[in-house]
């Protein structure tokens, strides 16, 4: 049964192709300098970080501007696919009401979206770790599609649970604001895992964002392959999230055209 809702999906690629790329159009519709701001904005994060962490609150870190940098396009990737993904249901309800089509292709092309916004700021990171003479070693690198991979199936798991719970529960879009800002203060974006508490640290291990965040950060700030362990650990809690998240979806949207 599965097997066959994924070949159903396939078939809707160019339903998911065409919502991609409006969303990407129609995210800096209007401005002066539309698809630009792609790259501007996280260059601004970078410049006002910069400012912050090395003349306001100076950090023990080596280059603390590039290790929170590293990690943060990852995590802004991360908690807009699920806060903006909560309500992409809701968004597009018209059509789904109206015409059939496998709901899934609604997280799917959502997170798709930010996937490839995140894609695009990368180009961002690549610069500035060049600019500031960071190796990127080649083995270290090979490893970051299978990380980013493993990030965009976590994404997408979460977002087809809280999609789907969002139409039957509709302050879910907004409780998810507070929850996701909790949960950057319990990931390590902003402080290295090695400052946590040893007493406490294994609850932090228990959030997946903690190994794919540790990860980015092996790779890109460090120049090394990441951990074993630590790739195994966001390779299962990514598969787990998503084959749940798929099982969640499957029983509630019967009911998506009813509560709509």
């Amino acid at each position: 049964m599965m097997t066959g809702r994924i070949k159903e999906i396939y078939a809707y690629r160019e339903m998911i192709f065409s919502l991609v790329k409006r969303d990407l159009k129609g995210r800096y519709k209007g401005s002066a300098l539309g698809f630009l701001w792609t790259f501007l904005n996280p260059l601004f994060q970078l410049a006002v970080y910069t400012m912050v962490f090395s003349v306001i609150m100076r950090s023990d870190i080596k280059d603390y501007y590039l290790f929170l940098f590293v990690a943060l396009i990852p995590w802004i990737f991360f908690s807009t696919s699920v806060t903006g993904g909560a309500s992409c249901i809701l968004a597009q309800q018209d059509m789904v009401k109206k015409i059939y089509f496998p709901r899934e292709v609604l997280p799917v092309s959502y997170v798709t979206s930010q996937f490839i916004n995140m894609l695009l700021s990368f180009i961002v990171i690549f610069a500035v770790l060049a600019f500031a003479r960071y190796p990127l070693r080649p083995r270290a690198v090979l490893c970051l599609p299978a990380v980013m991979l493993v990030e965009y199936g976590l994404a997408l798991g979460i977002t087809m649970v809280m999609s789907a719970v969002t139409v039957y529960l509709r302050d879910m879009e907004y409780v998810l604001g507070i929850l996701t800002m909790a949960w950057q203060f319990l990931t390590p974006v902003m402080y290295a895992l090695e400052q946590v508490p040893e007493k406490v640290r294994f609850f932090f291990s228990l959030n997946p964002m903690t190994h794919i965040i540790s990860a980015y950060r092996e790779i890109l700030y460090y120049g090394k392959a990441p951990r074993l362990e630590t790739l195994l650990s966001a390779f299962l809690t990514g598969v787990i999230m998503l084959a749940a998240g798929w099982a969640v979806f499957q029983r509630l949207q019967r009911h998506f055209v009813e509560e709509l």
